[in-house]
């Protein structure tokens, strides 16, 4: 049968199914063989908190969405194109995402009277007219994969779980995707068991050639690869991306990486990647708990290590005292914060800008620390590197605000020359500083930074005092002074204050906007995104994205009061707004949601032309 090809600019897939039905792993497989095509890519896992949720219950529902393209996107795609449900927990809890038409493939081998009624299902959807909207293909993946399989050694356990190759061989063929690099993964995944790799492989040719020879799937698509600077990429996600800067950071300031982590989602994969980079110097250690990690990697810094804690909103709570003391000792010190939706323990695997009132004030007294965070996964690793030049040129704490939407998604990232990145070697102090050439002053501050010497134990004719205790200016000894209090307290915020950073900027095509979109974080995709779509329209919105949270760049304030309204969109109850308000007196217009999910473009699209109307 000769099937039509139809030429495609971009779609958005979801794969759907029980927490134990790999939706992750094919989706990611789909997400390699795109990249592998070349074109633009973003992706949104999501996934229960529960290592394993009751089997076909609606909180047991795994999805992974790619959204890919010929031309260069901003975000994992508002709706699906196409579902791929794999029971009917996975149909019901994402049918309500899906636009009309859309593309609906049903495992049939699931819908069980008994599948049916966990998730309240009086009939079977597909016998009745509720999917009529849709273009819904039955396809018995379960019974065809077993069948596929019958020849081969394995159990029928194992030959019902290789349906998710199936599926994704039915997927590769409808979008033509290459498959060499899923084959040779198959070979590497299940190298001790030959008889797995057999069944995966033949299991996936089989949903391959059934999408070829079926009379369901009349046409096939293709998304030609996207226009994209010249270079290497790969594909990566932003807590790999945000490993490896840590790891260049090492590299280029010849300080050894010290890792101080206590396993937690969504921050758990970096403890995992910078384990295996022992090479680069690199070491890691899983601590106790959150607090032992913390004071681990603030103690490697004090021995001359770049030290660096990794956690969530909960573990950063508890950290917080030796934080502080890291504000005191004026160490460098990197924590990454992967937020995740509180409070409490909240929603572990769901999204949210939970932290930033924490990261800007959550300790005691007056202890401020430079805080930075990543707009997108590939920007994660530059996020990464600027962390750490903070923390080593101003012997401060940074703290770097990644998010779950952030840590688990990816895209295409363009690999860097290594000698475009910054120059990141520090000199320890060696010698005594005082006037008589004999003392050593620890808190003598260098006049353009303020930070003060970094002495590594054990050096010669360097001994000094250390601890939480207030200290003298210059000698650091205990002090109980007023006066002295005063200057180390406003020395220290000076310190993070005068650091200086890059202006923001301003994406404000025509010129004459008078709404200006302000962000941070991973908003910036959807906030992107929903400017192009009113710029479409003919309607003039700036927009301008905030790296840096602490200090603020020195032009934000003009940059505010240049347009008549400000709309900052945050997926938080306001905390970059109230400070907004607070600092620069701008009467900014919040926009907020909490639901552990990225804002969609079109929700913000709609918000901003309700405030162009108004203007």
């Amino acid at each position: 049968m000769t099937k039509q090809i139809r030429q495609l600019d971009r779609v958005v897939i979801r794969f759907a199914g029980d927490s134990g039905d790999g939706m992750q792993l094919t989706g990611d497989r789909f997400t390699s063989e795109t990249a592998q095509l070349g074109n633009d890519i973003s992706t949104l896992p999501n996934f229960p908190a529960e290592i394993r949720a009751p089997a076909g219950t609606l909180p047991g529902v795994s999805s992974f969405q790619v959204h890919f393209a010929d031309y260069d996107i901003l975000t994992p795609g508002d709706a699906p194109n196409v579902l791929v449900a794999m029971n009917p927990a996975a149909l019901k809890a994402n049918l309500a995402d899906l636009p009309r038409g859309a593309d609906i493939i049903v495992n049939t081998d699931e819908f069980t009277k008994r599948n049916l009624a966990k998730v309240g299902y009086q009939a079977s959807p597909l016998d009745d007219d509720s999917l009529a909207g849709y273009v819904v293909h039955p396809v018995a993946l379960t019974s065809m994969t077993v069948g596929a399989l019958a020849a081969y050694q394995v159990s029928k356990k194992d030959a019902e779980r290789s349906k998710n190759m199936f599926a994704l061989g039915l997927l590769s063929w409808m979008y033509s995707r290459p498959f060499e690099s899923t084959l040779r993964f198959l070979e590497r995944k299940f190298a001790a068991r030959p008889e797995l790799v057999a069944a995966n492989v033949a299991a996936f040719k089989a949903g391959w050639n059934f999408g070829e020879t079926t009379e369901d799937f009349a046409v096939r698509y293709e998304v030609k690869p996207a226009k994209m600077k010249p270079g290497t990429y790969r594909n990566i996600t932003g807590n790999a991306a945000l490993s490896l800067g840590l790891v260049a950071a090492g590299v280029r300031s010849g300080l050894p990486v010290f890792l101080g982590a206590y396993p937690i989602t969504p921050a758990s994969d970096i403890l995992h990647e910078l384990s295996k980079h022992k090479r680069f110097g690199v070491l890691t250690v899983q601590a106790e708990d959150e607090i032992a990690a913390v004071g681990a990697a603030l103690g490697a810094s004090y021995g001359g290590s770049l030290g660096v804690t990794t956690t969530s909103g909960p573990g950063v709570a508890l950290k917080s005292e030796t934080i502080s003391l890291a504000v005191a000792l004026e160490l460098p010190l990197v924590i990454v914060d992967v937020q995740r939706a509180g409070p409490s323990t909240g929603m572990p695997t769901k999204t949210e800008q939970a932290d930033l009132n924490m990261a800007l004030y959550g300790r005691h007294g007056e202890a401020p620390v430079a805080v930075i965070a990543p707009r997108s996964p590939s920007d994660c690793f530059f996020a990464a590197l600027e962390a750490a030049r903070i923390a080593l040129t101003y012997r401060t704490p940074v703290i770097l605000l990644s998010d779950n939407y952030v840590a688990n998604g990816s895209e295409p990232w363009l690999l860097p020359d290594v000698e475009s990145l910054p120059d990141l070697r520090v000199e320890f102090a060696t010698k005594p500083n005082g006037e008589d050439g004999t003392t050593f002053l620890p808190y003598l501050r260098d006049p353009e930074t303020l930070a003060r010497p970094w002495a590594i134990p054990g050096t010669a004719g360097l001994e000094h005092r250390i601890g939480g205790l207030e200290k003298a200016d210059k000698t650091g000894d205990i002090s109980y002074d007023p006066a002295n209090h005063d200057f180390m307290v406003r020395t220290r915020a000076a310190r993070i204050e005068t650091i200086p950073v890059p202006d923001i900027e301003v994406e404000d095509p025509d010129g004459d906007a008078r709404v200006l979109v302000l962000g941070w974080g991973s908003t910036y995709g959807p906030i992107g995104a929903a400017c192009r779509g009113v710029r479409q329209r003919g309607l003039s919105i700036a927009q301008a994205h905030l790296r840096h949270l602490a200090p603020m760049p020195a032009n934000l304030g003009e940059v505010l009061r240049s347009y008549d309204k400000v709309v900052i969109p945050e997926m938080n109850l306001g905390q970059l707004a109230h400070v907004i308000r607070a600092r620069y007196l701008v009467d900014a217009i919040s926009y907020n949601q909490v639901r552990g999910l990225p804002f969609t473009s079109a929700e913000l699209e709609t918000t901003l032309e309700e405030v162009l109307k108004n203007v």
